[in-house]
């Protein structure tokens, strides 16, 4: 299933908003897109979230929850062991 690294930039660096409202109403995912962890820079100014969804509007979905708080990037991304079969396969090419 498709992996995405999301950047999430706190709006004015600000995370007490973001968990207040998570604390309040959870991560408002949509069935469908799964979490698999997180970072959170130092600073409290950033963070990186790991999801996964076969469909990537559902993703656009859960972003439209918490555009007011957050900025975010959104990175296709594979594992390192996937990338290394797709090296290996084109070098066999």
């Amino acid at each position: 299933m498709p992996l995405y690294m999301v950047v999430e930039r706190f709006r004015n660096g600000d995370a007490a908003p973001v968990y207040r409202r998570f604390r309040e109403r959870g991560r408002m995912a949509p069935e469908g897109l799964a979490y698999i962890s997180s970072w959170v820079t130092e600073d409290l100014s950033t963070c990186y979230q790991l999801m996964e969804t076969a469909d990537r509007a559902l993703l656009e979905d859960w972003i439209r929850n918490w555009t007011d708080l957050v900025e975010f990037e959104v990175h296709p991304v594979m594992t390192s062991q996937e990338a290394a079969k797709r090296v290996a396969s084109k070098q066999e090419a």
